[in-house]
């Protein structure tokens, strides 16, 4: 059961605790039943005070909710970004392959290992910006729902 579950049951157990006390008839002289109203009225703030703390509990919990998302996202960025290094590393080692194979026909080869760096390079930036876009999406989304559901507006899935 999550926090917020269980700060809603502790204060519905309170209430119905306070609610079945009063419910009991009392028989006494007007000071027992001062001190059976006191009574009430501690079970009640009692009950309040567990309800504020679940709720600073939850409130907790979704901010460390939000500090993983942006965690992950960051080490998604970071794999993107190791990705498009390695894939920049391989486009830059296939142009000097190429050119060290197009000694005799210089001009021709290097001319076609630029172009294919160029491919290499604008496929890995295009796959770095998606990767990224897919992580900063999933983020937000995520942050979304979770301030949904903690502002009630959605129900947790």
């Amino acid at each position: 059961m999550n926090k917020k579950g269980q700060a809603e049951k502790a204060a519905k157990q309170a209430e119905e605790k306070a609610v079945e006390t009063a419910a009991e008839p009392q028989a006494g002289s007007p000071e027992q039943a001062g001190n059976y109203l006191a009574e009430l009225l501690s079970q009640a703030e009692n009950a309040y005070t567990m309800y504020r703390q679940a709720q600073k509990e939850v409130a907790n919990g979704y901010k460390t909710q939000e500090q993983q998302l942006e965690k992950d996202y960051r080490e998604a960025e970071k794999r993107a970004s190791e990705a498009l290094d390695r894939a920049l590393d391989r486009a830059r080692k296939a142009r000097e392959q190429a050119e060290q194979q197009a000694e005799e026909e210089f001009r021709d080869a290097l001319a076609r290992a630029e172009v294919a760096y160029q491919k290499s390079t604008a496929e890995a930036m295009k796959a770095h910006k998606t990767t990224v876009e897919q992580a900063w999406t999933k983020c937000l989304d995520a942050r979304e729902e979770a301030w949904g559901i903690f502002q009630g507006e959605k129900v947790a899935k």
